[in-house]
């Protein structure tokens, strides 16, 4: 399996990016799949996950502003980012697991990672 994520970019406070993340795996509707993120000397967050029925989850830092979602028809998870803030700064990283049943455990439960795709919001 092989996640490419793209969407990434530079944003001003309170702009909107859109995040996709292909996935080479017709199969992939039956996984746990999500975003993380993680900055220089931090730790890798889980910012959003989402499960085989499409059952959602967030960090609280996002929730009300972030939308994960799925095209299983496409083979492509979104995550639609509103009101971004400098603090959303990172590298965002999309994830799959073939086996949790959690999609929100963090990223001891994922061992399928894309390459990453860079936000960058400015005050």
């Amino acid at each position: 399996v092989q996640l490419v994520e793209s969407g990434g970019g530079s944003v001003q406070f309170g702009g909107s990016l859109r995040l996709s993340c292909a996935v080479s795996d017709n199969t992939y509707s039956s996984y746990c799949m999500a975003w993380f993120r993680q900055g220089p000397g931090k730790q890798r967050e889980e910012v959003a996950g989402i499960d085989s029925d499409g059952r959602t989850a967030y960090a609280d830092s996002v929730r009300g502003r972030f939308t994960i979602s799925k095209d299983n028809a496409k083979n492509i998870l979104y995550l639609q980012m509103h009101s971004l803030k400098p603090e959303d700064t990172d590298l965002y990283y999309c994830a799959a697991s073939t086996y949790a049943t959690y999609c929100f455990g963090g990223a001891v439960d994922f061992a399928i990672w894309g390459q990453g795709t860079q936000v960058t919001v400015s005050s």
